[in-house]
C-alpha cells in the first residue's frame, strides 16, 4: 500500500483520469467505495448520535452535560492521538492503558508521598511514559518481536508495576491545586472568545499561506470560493461550541490541552518530514528503507511518543478523577483509545489517517458512552455497542481499502 503525502501533487493515473471525466455522481460514488470523504462520514455519525441522544433525554445536548463530555473525553483523545500515530505505521500498541496508569501513579506517589512539587511530579509522570515507550519501541526494533506481543507484554508488566510502586496504600487521593487545574480549571469567558478568534485567525492564515505555496510549485489549488466556505464552517462550529461552554463554566483547560496536542501532531504528520516519513513507513517500510529513511528510528521515536501520549492522557484522567488507584489506566481505557482512533478514520492497514481521528473519534465514543449513562443502560450495553461500533468502522476501512485496490491505489 503506497504511503500518501497530503501536499503531493496528483498523479496522472487511469483511476485519476477516470475520475477527472466521471460526472459528479459518479465521482462521489467512488469517493464513498474508495474511502476519500475524510471525517465527514464520523461527523455524520456523531449528529445522528447526538440527536438521538437528545431525543431520549433532552438533558444530553445541555450545556453542562456538553461541557462534562468535552473535559470527559480528554484523557481518551490524548491517549488516541498517540495511537493514531502507531496504526499509521500499521503497528500496534496494548499497553497505552497500563502506561497511561503506570504515568499517574508515579505522578500521585511523588506528589503524595514523597512530597515533590505539582510542577516537577507532573513531567516525571509524563517521563516515565516516555521512557515505557522508548524500551517497547527499543526491543520491538532490535530483535524484531513483534509490536502485538512486545505491547502484551508491556500491558500486564506496566500494570505490574503500578501496584506495586502504590504500595499497601491502594488509592492515593490527589488535592494539589496544581494537579486539579489540569482538568478541573476552565477559561473565562473572554478568554474562551480570545483564544476561539486567534485559532480562526491562524486557520485561515494556514489555510492562504498552502493555497499560496501550491500556487507558486505549479500544483493545483482549491478554489477561494470552497476555501471560504470551509472557514464559515469552522467559525460556525467553533464559536457555537465556545458559546455552550460559557453558558455552564467556560473552555475547559484540557480541551485546550487536547486541542493543542490533535493540532501540533497534525502539523507533524502533514508538514514535516519526520510525518511524511510516518506515512511512508507505514504505506511500505520496505520501499521507504530502500528510499533512505531510517525505518528503525521512526518507529523507534513513533513508540517512544505513544507512550509519552498515554501517560500525558493518564495524568489528565487522575487529575480529573482526583485519584490514582490500582485500576487506573485498566478497564475499558484501551479499547476506547484504540476504537477512537479506528473510528475516526485512521486504518488498520498503516499509511492511511490524520491525528483529527483521535478527536473525532472520541467524541464519538464519549457521546455513545455519555448518553448511554443518562439513560442508565447497564456497562454490559454500552461494551457492546461500542463493540459494534468499531467493528462497522473496521469494516468500512476494510471495504474502502478493496475498492482502492480494484481502483489501482492501494
Amino acid at each position: 500500500m503506497a504511503a500518501e503525502s497530503p501536499d503531493a501533487a496528483p498523479v496522472l493515473t487511469p483511476a485519476t483520469i477516470a475520475d477527472q471525466e466521471a460526472g459528479p455522481v459518479e465521482r462521489f460514488r467512488r469517493r464513498v467505495t474508495e474511502g476519500e470523504l475524510g471525517s465527514l462520514p464520523v461527523i455524520a455519525g456523531l449528529v445522528i448520535i447526538w440527536i438521538t441522544f437528545q431525543i431520549l433525554n433532552p438533558n444530553f445536548l445541555s450545556a453542562r452535560n456538553l461541557t462534562n463530555l468535552i473535559v470527559q473525553i480528554a484523557d481518551m483523545g490524548t491517549i488516541a492521538v498517540g495511537i493514531v500515530l502507531v496504526l499509521l505505521l500499521g503497528e500496534i500498541d496494548l499497553s497505552v492503558g497500563s502506561v497511561s496508569g503506570l504515568g499517574a501513579g508515579v505522578m500521585g506517589v511523588l506528589q503524595v508521598k514523597h512530597g515533590v512539587p505539582a510542577l516537577i511530579a507532573v513531567p516525571a509522570g509524563v517521563l516515565t511514559g516516555t521512557l515505557v515507550g522508548l524500551l517497547q519501541g527499543f526491543w520491538f526494533t532490535r530483535f524484531k518481536v513483534p509490536s502485538f506481543v512486545v505491547t502484551l507484554a508491556g500491558l500486564l508488566a506496566w500494570e505490574g508495576l503500578l501496584i506495586l510502586i502504590l504500595g499497601t496504600t491502594g488509592t492515593i487521593n490527589l488535592f494539589d491545586p496544581g494537579i486539579d487545574a489540569i482538568a478541573g480549571n476552565f477559561v473565562s469567558p473572554a478568554g474562551g472568545w480570545i483564544i476561539a478568534a486567534v485559532g480562526l485567525l491562524l486557520f485561515l492564515g494556514g489555510m492562504l499561506r498552502t493555497r499560496q505555496r501550491r500556487a507558486r510549485a505549479g500544483l493545483e489549488t482549491r478554489p477561494i470560493a470552497g476555501l471560504l466556505f470551509r472557514a464559515a464552517t469552522a467559525s460556525v462550529l467553533v464559536l457555537a461550541a465556545v458559546y455552550i461552554l460559557n453558558s455552564d463554566r467556560g473552555t475547559p483547560y484540557a480541551l485546550l490541552i487536547l486541542l493543542g496536542l490533535v493540532i501540533g501532531f497534525d502539523y507533524i504528520t502533514r508538514r514535516t518530514r519526520f510525518g511524511r516519513h510516518i506515512f511512508a513507513v507505514g504505506g511500505n517500510a520496505e520501499a521507504a528503507r530502500r528510499a533512505g529513511i531510517s525505518v528503525t528510528f521512526i518507529r523507534m521515536a513513533v513508540f517512544t511518543l505513544a507512550g509519552t501520549l498515554a501517560a500525558t492522557g493518564g495524568i489528565i484522567a487522575a487529575s480529573r478523577l482526583l485519584a490514582v488507584n490500582q485500576s487506573s489506566g485498566s478497564g475499558d481505557v484501551l479499547l476506547n483509545a484504540i476504537a477512537a482512533a479506528v473510528i475516526g478514520g485512521t486504518s488498520l492497514f498503516g499509511g492511511r489517517g490524520t491525528v483529527w481521528a483521535a478527536l473525532t473519534g472520541s467524541l464519538v465514543i464519549g457521546s455513545i458512552q455519555n448518553g448511554m449513562d443518562l439513560l442508565a443502560l447497564s456497562a454490559a450495553i454500552r461494551f457492546m455497542v461500542i463493540g459494534a461500533v468499531l467493528l462497522v468502522a473496521v469494516t468500512v476501512d476494510a471495504i474502502a481499502r478493496q475498492g482502492r485496490a480494484s481502483a489501482g491505489r492501494a
